[in-house]
């Protein structure tokens, strides 16, 4: 179902300015895992805060349709859970799929998120 590239369409100008905003202002889990996923070390390119849609994924590697989320917490909270729920729900009917981290799983066992990450980059 995952076509290249698929941007917002009515609000992309807006979430690309926070898009960079995010990409400007990572939050110490963000900046993190990045120094894992940037410049090809895992064998793919990843990108931080890409518009996808109406979304702004934490990283998303294209070719993969991998999504990768790291929430802080704030997405313990009920209703945010429920949106953050809805939004892994439309991204797997689009055809990516999605791997949440919290804030203490990137920054208190990195190795076992890369492992996690570089398993479902070698699916097919």
């Amino acid at each position: 179902m995952r076509k290249g590239y698929q941007t917002a369409t009515t609000n992309y100008d807006l979430l690309q300015e926070f898009a960079i905003k995010n990409r400007n202002n990572p939050t110490e889990a963000e900046r993190a895992l990045w120094q894992y996923l940037k410049g090809g070390v895992m064998g793919v390119h990843f990108r931080r805060q890409h518009v996808l849609l109406d979304y702004i994924p934490d990283f998303i590697c294209l070719s993969k349709g991998l999504v990768i989320e790291i929430d802080g917490g704030y997405h313990l909270e009920s209703e945010q859970a429920e949106r953050d729920m809805a939004r892994t729900d439309e991204l797997n009917r689009m055809g990516y799929k999605v791997l949440r981290f919290t804030n203490e799983e990137v920054l208190g066992d990195i190795d076992r998120v890369l492992e996690t990450i570089a398993e479902e980059i070698d699916k097919p």
